[in-house]
């Protein structure tokens, strides 16, 4: 029995401690925000633009320096460069640019839209944008709609491109929350982490996280694949609450945006979810054999 508990216990540290050695935390980011430009989504691109200022202080406070900005429109209709496919808003006259430059680039978006496909959009950032050697890849999607089918792009096929360029997902959506007390809360982690309004503006953190509910198929859609990055998934409908749930949701969203870049590995290696994966696998291996 205890040769099989050290041959687990090597097992592990065969699988993990390379990949660890190799591994080490982000000191700039590429953040990209990925946004449904339909009617209804004209207080989220409002947030955007002042949500960013607070995300970009808290990454230098951090540690977390030379970050850039690109911004993504998908789902409208018009000129000016506008369509239903993902296409690209210029910030600060190019495709990345400084918060600043991002919070104006958001007074471009439009609201015209009726028809959103968030995977061709994904799929469309991940080829047609440039992301640098050593930063955290962050994705950032926003909408109120689950997707509609305009592409050929697959759950399978964009959970691949963004695990393929390291990128970590995050989904600002129309989905409900709970944490193991079954209470609503302001999003989740990949790591089962609630976060809570605490009515003061401020949020708590505790285990059992869950979607409870979600428009249409946006669970499937948008929440399922956040998770499987290691990233996290958000409520929209509690930051249109406003008020103190609204600081609540902001607060939550920048503080934890912060924790998943600093600790994320820009160049592969191994991130907490997937050490959570391997520690999981072991756990099983363990009760398989009664060790």
């Amino acid at each position: 029995m205890k040769n099989k508990s050290k041959f687990l216990l090597g097992l592990g540290a065969a699988l993990i401690l390379p990949s660890v050695s190799m591994t080490r935390a982000a000191t700039m980011a590429d953040v990209l925000f990925i946004v449904d430009e339909s009617g209804s989504m004209g207080g989220e691109h409002a947030w955007l633009g002042t949500m960013v200022g607070q995300l970009e202080t808290q990454l230098i406070a951090a540690g977390v320096t030379n970050n850039q900005y690109g911004l993504v429109g998908y789902g409208a209709s018009g000129s000016g460069g506008h369509s239903v496919a993902g296409h690209q808003h210029t910030v600060g006259g190019g495709a990345y640019g400084t918060a600043p430059q991002l919070s104006t680039a958001t007074t471009g978006l439009v609201v015209t839209g009726a028809t959103e496909d968030g995977w061709q959009a994904i799929s469309y950032a991940l080829s047609n944008y440039t992301f640098r050697s050593g930063a955290a890849l962050n994705v950032i999607l926003v909408t109120d709609e689950d997707r509609d089918v305009t592409s050929g792009d697959t759950y399978a096929s964009t959970l691949a491109a963004l695990v393929g360029k390291s990128a970590l997902l995050n989904v600002v959506v129309d989905a409900a929350y709970r944490n193991g007390q079954q209470q609503t809360s302001l999003g989740i982690d990949s790591l089962g982490n609630a976060y809570t309004a605490d009515g003061f503006g401020g949020y708590t953190t505790t285990g059992g996280g869950f979607a409870s509910s979600g428009f249409g198929t946006t669970i499937a859609d948008y929440v399922n694949m956040a998770l499987a990055t290691g990233g996290a998934a958000w409520d929209l409908n509690q930051l249109r609450a406003g008020g103190l749930t609204s600081d609540s949701f902001t607060k939550a969203f920048t503080d934890i945006k912060v924790k998943e870049i600093v600790e994320q590995t820009p160049d592969g290696g191994t991130t907490l979810a997937m050490l959570g994966a391997v520690l999981a696998g072991l756990a099983g291996l363990r009760r398989k054999f009664g060790v």
